[in-house]
């Protein structure tokens, strides 16, 4: 990025406050909860703060509530955005909050959940194009052939100022606040965060947490195709103008997270803290279980989830991952006899030994077979790698063969 491209702002205290009034009557003072599994783990002293409880589900609004309040009559075309995610849910319902149109637009293939619930606050979607990149041309053009305001999701200093109030709302909340943990993606929000604890203790130590596939504060060369993660909220391939010296001035590090981090931290927020947090949010987290980033030594260290609209068709694949690591999953390949009641002793074996049937199918092709017996793959939940090796030292002393 050339230094023509970079935008140098000023954030003030005052700033912060007016962004404060502006979400007053629609953004949450979400909850801070201590983590006993992530304290034990690391050795610090760890709370949540919980934006996954958020209106809207993310920190989205404050941003898009405060940058509605600074049109004013501006707004009054309404107001557009290329978005398929927290962005778009958050300005919609900003706009219907404020009594102004809204149109977003999303690209094809967009998720049916978030279009519904940017449907569901009154705008209008228009799905089209291959990418976000073509919904936010789309959105642009218009702006411009109606008069309305496009609204950037994190580059504006209207929107970082309202993201920051989640960095007020920390200071009231934690007394010994050493060390905040937060997404990175655009920059808005973690740079916000760091203005507002900075402005009150510079010695609050800031630390972003990027996603490998697409991190555009440490990686030069930004992705070319489609960027496929599960933290695609913080998916953003270039640093703003407004923000990329705002992250640089006011962040302390940044370190990068990998996807199977991802996947753990999101499963452990939903068994541990029983928290729904999507993979976004979920990195501070991530960075802590991988050990790139670690607690302060003193006081408390706060990770921030920042929203919870998780993709409900991931879910399964990611209690699968998290069971079968864990030892909780046990696949077996069995030859039953083809004849009334085969099945039906195999079950009860499975039954006795306390293992619960996932699934089973028949495979009869392929497979070196009697023509009197049938293959059956089964999938048991068991309660751990001893139980698994119980389940299968018993199926195999019924005179079964046993494939894994």
């Amino acid at each position: 990025m050339g230094i023509e491209e970079i935008t140098t702002v000023d954030i003030t205290s005052d700033a912060l406050a007016a962004a404060r009034q502006a979400g007053r009557s629609v953004v949450k003072h979400t909850p801070v909860t201590p983590s006993a599994a992530l304290s034990d783990r690391t050795g610090g002293s760890i709370v949540l703060k919980a934006e996954n409880m958020q209106r809207t589900g993310s920190f989205k609004i404050r941003g898009a509530m405060n940058k509605l309040a600074s049109l004013g009559d501006l707004a009054r075309n309404g107001v557009t955005a290329g978005s398929a995610g927290n962005h778009a849910q958050a300005l919609a319902f900003a706009a219907r909050a404020h009594g102004v149109p809204c149109e977003i637009f999303v690209p094809r293939n967009a998720p049916i959940a978030k279009i519904a619930a940017c449907r569901s606050y009154g705008a209008t979607v228009v799905e089209g194009g291959d990418s976000l990149d073509d919904a936010v041309v789309a959105a642009q053009a218009r702006a411009a052939e109606k008069a309305m305001q496009f609204c950037h999701p994190y580059d504006d200093p209207v929107v970082v100022a309202g993201q920051a109030t989640l960095g007020l709302e920390l200071i009231e909340d934690i007394a010994d606040l050493r060390r905040v943990i937060i997404p990175l993606g655009g920059g808005g929000l973690a740079s916000g965060v760091a203005i507002a604890v900075k402005q009150h203790d510079p010695s609050i130590h800031v630390i972003g947490v990027q996603v490998e596939a697409c991190a555009p504060y440490a990686n030069e060369q930004p992705p070319t195709g489609p960027v496929l993660t599960l933290a695609d909220g913080i998916a953003v391939k270039r640093p703003g103008t407004v923000t990329r010296p705002l992250v640089e001035k006011w962040l302390d590090d940044i370190v990068v997270v990998d996807e199977d981090a991802v996947a753990d931290a999101m499963v452990m927020m939903m068994e541990r803290s029983k928290l729904y947090v999507e993979g976004a949010g979920a990195v501070g987290v991530s960075a802590l279980l991988s050990e790139r980033a670690a607690p302060s030594r003193t006081g408390t260290t706060c990770v921030v989830l920042s929203g919870g609209n998780v993709d409900l068709g991931v879910v399964p694949g990611l209690i699968r991952r998290f069971e079968t690591q864990a030892g909780r999953r046990l696949i077996l390949f069995v030859k039953v006899s083809d004849r009334p009641g085969g099945l039906a002793k195999l079950l009860t074996i499975f039954a006795e030994q306390g293992a619960s049937v996932i699934d089973i199918e028949h495979v009869r092709e392929g497979v070196d077979l009697h023509v009197r017996e049938t293959g059956v793959t089964a999938v048991l939940e068991v309660r751990g790698p001893e139980h698994a090796d119980t389940v299968i030292d018993a199926v195999r002393a019924a005179g079964y063969e046993v494939g894994q």
